[in-house]
């Protein structure tokens, strides 16, 4: 198996290997000796996509099924059907990858049957998790906005919130089976709930969540603002819990209000500025991340620069680049668009932008003394998170994997900090 994509996108390869292995299947990291290969497939960017579709025509030349699952079987069904090999299975049936296994065996394939639009609880299902510290759970699927840009919603369609005490079980599954990490994830946390009207849902679930009798750290997945603003008070509140990382990822995508209407986007720079604002004023040391689209079309210079002066404003640890591509089925696909020169510089400014303030921001840890959690370890090289959810890299010969450890933090990088066992 291969995956690509968000961290519901790794969930759900968890998900298909743990019914895999109980249905007698073993696994290889080998696609030369594999009777059979997985992709599961993302199509939020371009580049992403054109990947997946080179791996594709690649793994064509072994001769071997092919099962293509996650989004793009949803949006690119014509060109997965003139490929050798290839089986679809859509968002919907990922609990149904023996169900496909068996079809293609019996020679009984029918891609209809597998790209259906359906309600798929993806909980409480056995997982090979990719990390058995780390338990990540959907609470919910598609949302409630409809972006020019993005053809996740034609895949994902309309919010649909799991119910909560199913959520509940599955984090408490999870911990019991040895996680110390529960992160939650969807395509936007905040507006659990609000399509049945719940303006308190998303709150009471995390009230719930905290209230398990158990240790662990929670971090929350991204949010966008026009669903943070009306809860934005108990939200803070909440994140002052212990066990909570003080990590908000909230996107902006555009730091101009006119081009944000354009990608019809819900929520203006203003909202953005005082979330984070707000934030900061409780947890000063919190990481906060960000998503930016640079050169969208209609981006004049003007809009760009207030991209820039917002990013300076606000100064994000961590800020997802996208230079804008036109992805097709989608409204701004048919906009006026903006040269790949001018794109490709506009995003890199940005990123040398995000990585001088993300190095000021690390740099504010030198030499100073922090409690970590250990979550993974390769090697001689460890990486830990501390309450902020900041990356620690821990170069040891000790087996301190999920150990709360106190580092000296040796020095500062854009992405991470190198740090010793004291």
């Amino acid at each position: 198996m291969e995956t690509y994509g968000c961290s519901a996108n790794q969930n759900n390869t968890e998900i298909m290997r743990g019914i895999l292995v109980n249905a007698g299947l073993d696994f290889t990291d080998n696609p030369n000796i594999a009777d059979i290969i997985i992709l599961n497939t993302c199509i939020v960017k371009e580049p992403t996509e054109n990947s997946i579709k080179q791996r594709i025509t690649e793994l064509e030349q072994l001769d071997k099924p092919i099962i293509v699952a996650g989004c793009m079987p949803q949006v690119r069904t014509y060109w997965l059907k003139n490929k050798k090999n290839v089986y679809m299975l859509g968002i919907s049936h990922i609990k149904e990858i023996t169900k496909l296994i068996r079809r293609i065996i019996e020679n009984k394939y029918n891609s209809s049957e597998f790209l259906t639009k359906e309600k798929e609880l993806k909980l409480n299902c056995s997982k090979i998790k990719n990390n058995k510290l780390i338990g990540i759970t959907q609470i919910s699927e598609g949302c409630l906005g409809d972006c020019n840009y993005c053809v996740v919603k034609s895949v994902k369609g309309n919010l649909f919130s799991y119910p909560e005490e199913s959520i509940i079980e599955n984090i408490k599954q999870d911990l019991k089976q040895g996680c110390k990490e529960i992160w939650l994830t969807s395509q936007d946390l905040a507006s659990y709930g609000l399509e049945s009207k719940d303006k308190s849902a998303f709150i009471n679930l995390l009230k719930n969540i905290l209230e398990i009798d158990s240790s662990f750290k929670l971090r929350l997945g991204m949010m966008n603002p026009n669903h943070i603003i009306p809860i934005l008070d108990e939200l803070i509140e909440i994140y002052k819990n212990e066990k909570v990382y003080k990590f908000l990822h909230i996107p902006i995508q555009s730091g101009s209000n006119k081009i944000l209407k354009s990608m019809n986007r819900k929520y203006t720079k203003e909202q953005f500025t005082e979330i984070i604002k707000r934030f900061r004023g409780v947890f000063p040391n919190g990481t906060v991340a960000t998503d930016v689209i640079t050169a969208f079309p209609g981006e004049t210079e003007e809009d760009f620069n207030e991209t820039i002066n917002l990013i300076e404003e606000t100064k994000p640890d961590v800020v997802n680049i996208t230079r804008y591509w036109p992805m097709k089925g989608t409204r701004a696909e048919k906009l006026s668009q903006i040269d790949r020169k001018t794109a490709s510089k506009r995003a890199l400014e940005v990123q040398k932008l995000h990585l001088k303030i993300s190095l000021e921001n690390f740099k504010k840890y030198e030499n100073k003394l922090v409690e970590v959690f250990v979550n993974e370890q390769k090697g001689t090289n460890c990486l830990a998170r501390d309450e902020n959810y900041r990356l620690f890299v821990i170069r040891t010969n000790k087996n301190i994997l999920s150990k709360k450890v106190k580092v000296k933090v040796n020095k500062a990088f854009s992405h991470y900090l190198l740090a010793e066992i004291i």
